[in-house]
């Protein structure tokens, strides 16, 4: 196994010599971000893609995130070095889940959240990330909704949202290991600590939360808050950049389990070996990537606040 500077200096090298973007989520390995041209939730970067004038994307990250690359970026090479790397809960609906869905709810809009799949997002009306989710929902010309595929996030959307809510029932895997009892008893260890989780926490967990974000919203809220220790509830790869940007703060992990095997399953050596094989490529037909399109632009027009 190369030592990893090697392998950065090799990735950095084909990059170059491709005319390519290495895109990483997040929710990537430390190493993984450190070597990409840009770090990011799944929306940004592909947006990020869209405007480059790479030839190729490297997206590291998971499966529907490279379609949603693919979507915006139909005139470039997508590549997900682990073609394996796949989303649970956006593999927990299916096209013909959603028809179903559809048929019981007639002139229901349907709020999909960018964790679908690109025939999903064909299905739907408009897409919502976890930022943007509330303000989605409340933009659609109709007094109910169908919101898909985290329960999660609906239940947290509908606290404040002006419409009438129904949701299918997925959920995030990870996310859902959060209990709260793991969270008050670091808030005891940590008195002075406050505690920022994701909205694909279950709502027992949002309720104790002081602040419920997108992992966006985790690094600005890191960089305002007056509070010294914060307990993060998302996905463990965040602190790599939360811990970079703010050295004179200190951020526990809610819970050990707080981990996502797809989302760590890219390693440098994969990203190295599709780079020089220009292959692993994801590719949206242009029957599903059209309506798809339509989905996120609709989104990208909700005026914001």
């Amino acid at each position: 196994m190369k030592p990893t500077i090697e392998l950065q200096k090799e990735i950095r090298a084909l990059l170059k010599q491709r005319n390519a973007l290495m895109l990483a989520h997040n929710y990537q390995r430390d190493e993984v971000q450190a070597t990409a041209d840009i770090c990011g939730d799944s929306l940004a970067l592909s947006q990020a893609a869209a405007k480059s004038d790479a030839d190729a994307i490297v997206f590291c990250g998971v499966h529907f995130m490279a379609e949603s690359a693919s979507i915006l970026c139909p005139d470039k090479r997508v590549i997900l070095p682990r073609l394996d790397a796949g989303c649970p809960m956006a593999d927990m609906i299916t096209a013909e889940d959603l028809r179903k869905e559809k048929e019981k709810r007639p002139g229901a809009p349907v709020v999909a959240y960018v964790n679908t799949t690109a025939e999903v997002k064909a299905l739907s009306d408009i897409c919502c990330t976890s930022a943007n989710a509330v303000r989605v929902v409340n933009s659609v010309k109709s007094d109910s909704v169908y919101m898909i595929p985290d329960r999660n996030l609906s239940m947290y959307v509908a606290r404040t949202a002006k419409k009438n809510m129904e949701w299918w029932n997925g959920f995030c895997p990870t996310h859902e290991k959060l209990k709260p009892a793991e969270v008050l008893k670091l808030k005891q260890k940590h008195p002075d600590a406050v505690f920022a989780c994701h909205p694909e926490c279950r709502p027992e967990v949002i309720d104790i939360a002081d602040h419920v974000c997108s992992t966006s919203g985790m690094y600005k809220f890191a960089q305002e808050t007056k509070a010294k220790t914060i307990i993060i509830g998302t996905e463990m790869g965040i602190l790599y950049r939360l811990k970079k940007e703010n050295p004179d703060k200190t951020f526990i992990l809610a819970s050990k389990s707080l981990i996502c095997p797809n989302m760590k399953l890219i390693t440098l050596e994969d990203v190295l070996e599709a780079l020089q094989g220009m292959d692993r490529i994801v590719q949206v037909t242009e029957e599903i990537r059209i309506p798809a399109k339509k989905a996120l632009d609709m989104m990208l027009e909700v005026p914001r606040d």
